[in-house]
């Protein structure tokens, strides 16, 4: 692994899994707040709009300032933004606060600045994977390990949300913030990334979403993407109905249910990825269909164990399908476009998340089984776009362009 990449890779890690400490109690705490599923899903849209909308902005800005000021910069905001929602958290609970102005609150705190700062940390580390690698295998291997420290916060976080809203749900709302301000004391002190680790040309011009070569591949990342955040906001709400369960045994279920995904994706991306040593192509067309039969699965799962498998399904499926993706459009740039790109593709990521949260939550309140039965429709698109998109069938090829001088 390229050394300017260690930086990055324990940043994500500390980062995605000081978020998802908050994973296993949104759903049990938005109604403690007074707030509908709907509006938790609006939270969770509009951070990732922020992001759709940054992240191209972080990519032109890596030419401009550096990898370490845009490191710092999302940092700051993510710990801003987690603070903020700490303390409309804690407040809201004491009932001295109106439920409009609590939403109010946490569009501003959870999703401006988190969704901003989230988008600096991803754009920079998918920067430094395009410019570090040499071939297409390193460039799969390096978007997996990146994948793999997101999987991995989706190990630690939940486990360790889950394990603390047993005691009190605002345990992990409190720790969050304390783990991302830490991070960038080490980040300020310690970190000086070389100059390369950054694309090397600070006026490289842009790869538009809309070329020919890039667009069948973004589609294919949507409906990956898609599928993952209809659900990932429902699985709260899903659990506690199917199994009747209150507020602290749903934070506990939910931390067990995304332990498990979280563990498959790990071991997937982290090891499997690396070893198999598939190209994108193939990565993309077998991992679409495995997490095609988790939604089935999930459509019908009716215990706990059921749940948790059909989720370790889907991460399976996706912990393949998505180093494909991530390096794909890579492929199709020069050095000195990885900044654009990683911002395109990071834009992409978000905007499943504008739409994932709403049609997910909006499809659960018509019926608890539409957001895995519309998950494996868009899981089937992607399978579809990956086998006779021009473009996909071209990521067969083992030619990357060479990366900027170190």
């Amino acid at each position: 692994m390229p050394k300017a990449m260690v930086p990055l890779l324990l940043t994500v890690l500390v980062v995605f899994s000081a978020q998802q400490l908050l994973t296993p109690i949104l759903a049990p705490l938005s109604r403690e707040l007074s707030l509908t599923e709907t509006q938790l899903g609006l939270v969770i849209t509009v951070a990732a709009a922020v992001l759709t909308v940054t992240s191209p902005l972080w990519g032109f800005a890596l030419h401009k300032i550096g990898l370490r000021v845009v490191l710092v910069s999302g940092l700051g905001l993510s710990t801003a933004g987690l603070t903020g929602f700490a303390v409309v958290a804690a407040v809201g609970l004491d009932r001295t606060m109106p439920a409009p102005l609590i939403l109010t609150l946490l569009l501003a705190t959870r999703s401006l600045f988190l969704g901003a700062g989230f988008a600096a940390l991803t754009v920079a580390c998918l920067a430094v994977a395009g410019t570090v690698t040499t071939t297409v295998a390193e460039r799969v291997r390096a978007t997996g390990l990146i994948g793999a420290a997101q999987g991995l916060s989706m190990v630690l976080g939940p486990a360790a949300g889950g394990s603390l809203a047993v005691v009190s749900l605002l345990l992990p709302v409190y720790l969050a913030p304390v783990l991302c301000l830490l991070l960038m004391i080490w980040v300020l002190a310690a970190v000086r990334p070389a100059r390369a680790s950054a694309p090397a040309d600070r006026h490289g011009p842009r790869l538009r979403p809309w070329d020919a070569r890039l667009w069948p591949l973004l589609a294919i990342g949507f409906c990956l993407y898609l599928c993952l955040g209809i659900v990932q906001v429902t699985i709260g709400f899903l659990v506690a109905d199917r199994l009747h369960l209150g507020p602290r045994e749903t934070a506990g279920a939910v931390g067990v249910t995304l332990f498990t995904a979280g563990l498959v994706l790990v071991t997937v991306q982290g090891g499997l990825v690396p070893a198999l040593g598939w190209p994108v192509r193939r990565l993309l067309r077998v991992g679409s269909p495995i997490a095609a039969s988790a939604f089935a699965l999930l459509a019908v799962a009716g215990e706990l164990w059921l749940i948790a498998a059909s989720f370790g399904l889907l991460a399976l499926g996706l912990g393949l399908a998505f180093p494909g993706f991530t390096a794909a459009p890579t492929l199709v740039a020069t050095p000195e476009q990885q900044g654009s790109i990683a911002g395109v593709v990071n834009s992409t990521i978000g905007a499943t998340f504008i739409v994932g949260p709403l049609l997910g939550t909006s499809l659960y309140e018509l019926s608890p089984v539409l957001p895995a039965l519309t998950g494996l429709g868009v899981a089937m698109t992607a399978y579809t776009l990956a086998w006779v998109s021009p473009a996909a069938r071209r990521t067969g090829s083992d030619a990357v362009t060479a990366p900027a001088e170190q």
